[in-house]
């Protein structure tokens, strides 16, 4: 075959490699030439008469027309509208063929953990199927709608099983989103009064290392600085405990969420943190009188590692605390980021061997992974149409 056609064509010579696709080209367009002249025997004999009338003489001339001509050509219409004057332009172009896209996936599944405030399902963890090219603010309209809650209250974070967190602003590009940690989707309580500030407490932005010290916030910096500014304002709490050193660092228990006064004093907020864990506690524990039972460390400030002191009036009011919430993202309640350190032997004592929460998964996490394992297909039909889907130039 490639000797015959190289003897018609020279671009065929020789032992180089040849697309295929141009071939089918060349040979269609040499048989559309070949069968529309007439072959040499009808050209000696002239024109054949078909069995017309002596009037009509173009049913003689009938044989010697080219075959491939009688099917339709399909001329494709390219329209372009301004998107000013609106005035549009239409082109028809002919052709043999046609090169079309082959539609891609554009979503991909991913699987978040709601963290709501009712007794059933307050973790659940749910599969979404996100786009591709989506941003974090498509993801917060999807779990507002699977939690049936307002976009505007919902907190999203990526948790490490090391208690790092790392929260998540709508502008961001939702292609990363959790591939370095689980998704969490936390629900805030409802506030007592319209007027409330809501905020977010979660934990830290990396992981622990062997420190020196902690670095407490001096209480001269008066936390009551800030209390004739918003004397009775509430916080939102989001907390993430965490227990260990170094590699053995290892977050335990679920992530906590907590509204309080920002007046609150160091014993009360301890006291309110043992309260949400007391299904996790081995017995009953009084913090009066015990001293500071854990150490909170603040993330996103101004210092890589400061601590909340336990000898601050109101730890919570801190400017440093104000300061965390301004460097806060976009999107959702803004929300400072706290993670609780537990030593070892304390952990061990009031809550033994317990790790991390126990989620259940909806019936959404097993469908979008089957339904993003298979692999994709796609009909001629759907080729077709994006290539004829309009887009801006």
């Amino acid at each position: 075959l490639q000797n015959i056609v190289s003897k018609h064509s020279s671009q065929f010579r020789g032992n180089a490699q040849h697309d295929a696709l141009e071939f089918l080209l060349w040979l269609l367009d040499r048989m559309h030439e070949d069968l529309g002249a007439a072959s040499p025997a009808q050209q000696s004999r002239g024109p054949t008469q078909v069995g017309g009338p002596a009037g009509w003489p173009w049913l003689g001339r009938r044989r010697g027309r080219a075959h491939s001509s009688d099917a339709p050509h399909p001329f494709p219409r390219s329209s372009l509208t301004c998107p000013h004057c609106l005035k549009q332009s239409n082109t028809f172009d002919p052709f043999l063929c046609i090169s079309l896209p082959i539609p891609l996936r554009q979503t991909r599944a991913l699987n978040v953990t709601l963290v709501l405030q009712c007794e059933r399902w307050r973790f659940v963890r749910v599969g979404l199927a996100v786009p591709l090219l989506g941003t974090v603010a498509d993801l917060r309209a999807m779990v507002a709608r699977e939690g049936r809650i307002p976009p505007e209250q919902v907190i999203l974070a990526e948790v490490s099983p090391r208690g790092s967190l790392r929260s998540l602003a709508d502008p961001e590009a939702l292609g990363p989103a959790g591939e370095a940690a689980p998704v969490y989707a936390f629900q805030p309580p409802p506030a007592r009064r319209a007027a409330d500030l809501s905020l977010g407490l979660v934990g830290g932005s990396g992981s622990l290392t062997e420190i020196e010290g902690p670095r407490l916030l001096p209480s001269s910096a008066s936390s009551s600085d800030c209390l004739h500014r918003a004397p009775g304002s509430r916080i939102l709490l989001l907390l993430c405990n965490t227990a260990g050193t170094g590699p053995q660092l290892a977050r335990f228990g679920p992530p906590l969420v907590l509204r309080e006064e920002r007046g609150i004093s160091w014993e009360q907020l301890q006291q309110n943190i043992l309260a949400q864990l007391r299904g996790l506690l081995r017995g009953e524990v009084r913090p009066q009188g015990t001293g500071a039972l854990f150490r909170i460390r603040l993330a996103g400030g101004s210092a890589p590692c400061t601590y909340l002191s336990p000898q601050d009036p109101h730890p919570l009011c801190h400017p440093a605390i104000d300061r965390a919430l301004q460097l806060s993202g976009a999107g959702g309640p803004p929300h400072v980021r706290l993670t609780v350190e537990w030593d070892m032997s304390t952990k061990e004592r009031l809550f033994g061997s317990i790790q991390e929460e126990v989620v259940q998964d909806a019936d959404s996490v097993r469908q979008q992974q089957q339904a993003h394992g298979q692999q994709h297909s796609c009909t001629l039909d759907e080729c077709f149409q994006l290539y004829t889907k309009e887009e801006q130039v």
